[in-house]
Formats: C-alpha cells, structure tokens, sequence
C-alpha cells in the first residue's frame, strides 16, 4: 500500500547518494540521522530545498535530514524503500570518525531508542503526583499502584534495557546483552547482596564506597552503595566489553554448535568481570563525573544556567546535546533527581516566544503561515520547525531566543530547581519538577515561573528589534520577475525524457549537472534563456549558454555527434553574441544525422545546478519550443 511519503523518501533515498552510499540510519524526534561512506554524495541543496524537508546538517559523523514530528512515519518509508538497518553495516567507518563524534555517535545510539519510552513513563510518574497532590488518586490505591509500577519499573530495570540498545550498537546478541543487564539487577535485587550484611567496605568514608558482599574465587565482589539499579555507565561498558568476547569465542568456536556456545562462553566470561573489574570501574568512574558536576554547579548554578542556557539550542542544532544526556541520566541513578536538563528547559519556550512575536509583526503571509506550526510544535518541545525554518535565517531573532534562554536557566539554577524524572518535552515537562517522594508541587509552579519570563523576555526583544528583511519584501513584490528568470524554455520541440535514459554516464549519472534529455522532432535550436553564448564548439553539435541570472546551460546535440565535425549542423550565433528567449541558435538535420547512425537524444542540462535547490520540470511529455520545460528553484 502507497504511503505519502513515498515520493517524499524516494527523493531522500536518491539525493543522500542512493542506497549504496547508506551505512545506517535511524531517527530521533525530529531527524533522519543517517552515516553515509561518502557524504560529498549527498545533495544537500537540493534536500534542503525539498518540500518536507525542514534542512540539513552534517554533526557528530552523521548526516541529519530534519523532517519534523512525522519523522517516524517518513523513517518508517525510507528503511522500507531502502531496505535500510538501523545498524552499522561497516565497523571502519566509526573509526574513521573524530573521538568526539565517535562519542556522540555511541551515546545517540544507546539512548536514543529508548529516549521516548523513558520519557512517557516519566510523563505517568510526574502526572501520578499531580493527581497525588489534588488527592484524586491515592498512593494506596490499585489505579496507582499499576501505574506507577511501569512508570517507575522502566527506570528501575534501565540496565535490562540498555543491555539491548548497547548490544545492537556494538554488534553484540541483544540477549546477551540484556542477560548482563539482568545479572545486574539479579544481584541487586534478588540475592542475599541485596538484603545480607557486608564482608567490607572498600573506600569506606569517600564518595567512591562500595559494599563487599561475597568473593569469586577469592576475589572482592562488590556492589555500590547506590546498587545498580537505574544505573547506565556498568551495562554500557560491560555490553562493550561482550562485543570484544563474543567476537573471539565466534572465531574459535565451529558454526555448527555456534548457537548457544558463543552466548554460553561469553556470558561466562563477561559476568565475573562485569562483577569484578567493570562494575568497580564504572562505579568510581560515575562518582567521579557526579563530583566534577556537581561541584560545577555548586560554585555558581546561575552561571551554570546561564551558560547551559544560552549554549542548549546551539548544540540542538549540531545534534551535540546528547553529550549532554549521559549526566542526567547519572544523577537520576545517583542522587534520584537532576539538576543539569532542568537547566535548558526554558530554551524550546524561548525560542516558541520569538516566533510568536514575529507571527504578530511580519507582514509576509507566508511568514506567518510558517509560523503558526512551528508556535505549535515549539510548545510541545520540538523547536526545529522554528529554529531552522524562521528564526536561525534571520539571525538576531535566535540570539534573542538564546538570550532568554540564558535568563531562564539562570532562573533556574538561582532558585535551584530539580527533575525528578525524566518527563516530556514542552508543556509535557512540567509534572517532572514534582517531588514524587513529598508530591510537592512548588518545583513546577518554579519551572512555570521560570519559563513564563524567558518568553516574556524573549517576545518583548522580538517585538522591539524585529523588522522585516528589506529583501524579503522585495522578493514579494518580485516574485513573478524572478520566477521568469529562473524558467528554462525548451530549446527543442519533441519528447521529454530522463538523463538516466541516455546511454552516455557522463550525463545519466548527473556528473555534468541536472536536466533532461529531449528527443527532437524539428531540427531547430532556440535559446532557453535571455543571456549569452559562452561556447560554441567547432562542430556546431554544442552549445553552451549563461543566463543573465546565472543559469549555465548545456545543450548536446545528439549522442558521439562530434564525430560528424560540423556536417548537417547549421550554428547561427557565435560565441560571445548576446541572444533572447526564443532566439534560433542552430540548425541540424534530423534525418541526415540519424542516417549516420547517431542517436539524437539530446541533453539540456543545468551545469551549475549544484547553486540551486531544487530543478523542477516534468518528464514523459512532448513539449514545444518555447514552452516552459525546467524552473528553478
């Protein structure tokens, strides 16, 4: 059954560099996130210039086509089209990556999958102790308890599920990886090191203490004083460490016992030293970054906020953010609480403000009608829409919106506000702020407050330094002119067909620019556009023509026709002479030429069609000279 995104992903499918060129790909809320072997295959002008497409950017190792909310239903048309995985098909290719996109890349991975789910649960968390708090639900009661028990049970149990994300990033069985994450939480919460007395303690006194429960060989096992539930950083490490194990025992082991004695030895193998190297290591490792940021944010959370503030849609943009992510995520597991997202959660307000201002002071009606949606999704946390569509082109609105944003987390960190969950974006987030322990709502009436002066910040500054793009008025009142300087007439009357329909590869793979191919049925030249002459070869079979607004065009007469030199070709203009739409350029004889056995497909072709967005024109037609055949974009 045909989807409506069909033309939609096929164009993305062929302009990222068609099928071969794609490693992986996979989405987040907004974007496409592709690895591709060779990005200077993508064309990205184009895709930029696509209805459905909001941009493009290139961050972190990826290639990212922001669509928007519907990214998982156009996701879902691409790897169906494409036959694309969302794993990596290439293991070279992360090498090849910088540490830092390297990092990016690994951590996206990991959590990205996961991130909704955490989030809705999260949602359901912070909406029971709303409903706590306005005692329309009791703790006590059935209606609560099954509730909170999958909106707190996800996190709980993050290693199981991590286990399964880790392993598919790492090219691991994804039960053996979540076998390692359920021997975590087994020991955590099932055998006597859960509930039984301490051998020991090792680093008693610090902030890297851990509880000494049994031996393995008379080996320390220990657990920390936190335990591993809701923890990332063990399973992450220890799936990684599998990934090398696993890899070993499928080269040494024979494929007909393969099945279950590679998982069997490995689990062997990784287990202990899960328990014995990864867990210790992993755990001085957490409390050691919980102490470097905390501290950070003890010296000064105004400042923190501030900067974390100004800076959160800048690493949006670059899809850096998710450097970020990881921290949260720790001090959930540690502390039970956040501080560092709480700090960039005015951001998607501020930025949703300026749009609105600028909805109420453009006259551009197509302005406003962008607007509108971008306003909706920006409430609901997703900021793409306006950042790239309106705000981010005309530069000082997004310094604005970083501005209030800067003020709202300074807000923040002044007041020093905490998430107790990780809730949804926007609107969604503000039950996160919500003490479940106490259901205590000051924290989100804070987080209202907060976010209610960012806007008003941010809308005021729109509203005061806002004016239109002198430019952007012009363009309106243009717009019929340059539509007429950027059509390409037909040179030709007969049949229009596809470049990739003639057989020379120089023109059907687009190596010489886009176009289209015509199939003569006069054998008469005119000029497509009003400009000049800037090559005439000798055998009068091409034509090269630059129009006054800078379109270069190449028009071939024939296929291997510079083999005739000249003979049944007429050229009725030099190279140099200016000449108009319409204008007799050459004169050839169909007949004669197709009975020296030429082919006389013929391509027009953009040569510098990389400098525009998108060409549009129509194939499968007969056309007649003069006629509108190609607009550009």
């Amino acid at each position: 059954m045909a989807s409506k995104y069909d033309a939609l992903a096929k164009i993305i499918i062929n302009n990222v560099g068609g099928k071969s060129n794609v490693i992986s790909v996979t989405h987040c809320i907004t974007r496409l996130r592709f690895k591709l072997k060779d990005e200077r295959k993508a064309n990205t002008d184009l895709l930029k210039g696509t209805d459905g497409i909001v941009t493009v950017m290139q961050s972190g190792g990826q290639y990212q086509v922001v669509i928007g909310n519907h990214v998982p239903d156009v996701y879902e048309v691409v790897t169906k089209l494409g036959g694309f995985s969302s794993e990596t098909n290439d293991e070279s290719e992360h090498k090849k990556m910088s540490p830092g996109a390297a990092f990016i890349d690994t951590i996206s991975g990991i959590f990205q999958p996961a991130l909704g789910v955490l989030a809705a649960t999260g949602m359901i968390k912070g909406f029971l102790a709303l409903f706590v708090f306005f005692k329309i639900l009791s703790p006590a009661s059935g209606v609560y308890q099954i509730l909170y028990s999958v909106a707190d049970g996800f996190f709980h149990y993050m290693p199981i599920f991590l286990g399964f994300t880790a392993a598919k990033k790492f090219k691991v069985n994804q039960f053996t990886g979540m076998a390692l994450g359920a021997s975590l939480m087994y020991i955590n919460d099932v055998t006597a090191m859960a509930s039984g007395e301490a051998i020991s303690t090792m680093f008693a006194g610090t902030q890297f203490a851990s509880n000494v429960y049994a031996t393995f060989f008379g080996l320390p096992i220990t657990i920390p004083m936190a335990g591993y539930a809701s923890s990332v950083v063990p399973i992450v490490l220890a799936v990684y460490m599998a990934s090398k194990v696993e890899k070993f025992f499928k080269n040494i082991i024979p494929d007909v016992v393969k099945t279950f004695l590679v998982p069997m030895f490995t689990l062997m193998v990784c287990a202990p030293l899960t328990f014995l190297i990864v867990g210790p290591i992993a755990s001085i490792l957490t409390s050691a970054i919980g102490i470097v940021t905390s501290s950070a944010y003890a010296f000064s959370p105004i400042i923190a906020g501030v900067f974390l503030g100004a800076i959160w849609q800048i690493l949006v943009i670059f899809g850096l953010h998710w450097g970020v992510v990881p921290l949260a995520f720790l001090n959930f597991g540690s502390l039970g609480y956040d501080y560092i997202l709480a700090l960039v959660f005015t951001a998607s307000f501020a930025q949703t403000a300026v749009v609105m201002a600028i909805a109420l002071k453009t006259k551009d009606e197509k302005l406003r009608s962008l607007s509108i949606p971008a306003i909706i999704s920006g409430f609901f946390g997703v900021t793409e829409p306006a950042i790239y569509g309106i705000t981010l082109p005309r530069k000082k609105p997004f310094w604005i919106s970083c501005i209030a944003a800067a003020i709202g987390g300074g807000i923040i960190g002044l007041t020093g506000l905490k998430t107790f969950m990780l809730g949804g974006l926007g609107v969604f987030g503000f039950p996160s702020y919500i003490n479940p322990a106490t259901n205590e709502i000051g924290g989100m009436i804070g987080a209202i407050t907060a976010v209610v002066i960012a806007m008003a910040i941010g809308f005021v500054l729109t509203m005061i330094t806002y004016k239109e793009d002198v430019k952007s008025e012009s363009n309106s009142a243009l717009t019929n002119d340059i539509m007429k300087e950027n059509v390409v007439i037909s040179p030709l009357s007969g049949s229009v067909m596809a470049l990739s329909d003639i057989e020379d590869a120089a023109f059907s793979t687009g190596a010489l620019g886009n176009g289209v191919a015509i199939l003569p049925s006069e054998g008469k030249l005119v000029s497509p556009v009003d400009g000049e002459i800037v090559t005439l070869f000798k055998t009068k079979h091409a034509i090269g023509i630059k129009s006054d607004s800078g379109i270069e065009i190449l028009i071939h007469v024939g296929m291997d026709t510079v083999k005739l030199d000249g003979k049944h070709f007429n050229a009725l203009v030099n190279q140099g002479d200016r000449v108009k739409k319409g204008d007799v350029l050459l004169e050839f004889d169909i007949d004669a030429i197709k009975a020296e056995g030429y082919s006389m497909l013929t391509p027009v072709v953009v040569t510098n069609s990389d400098h525009y967005a998108d060409l549009a024109f129509e194939v499968g037609k007969n056309i007649v000279m003069n006629e509108a055949l190609m607009v550009l974009i």
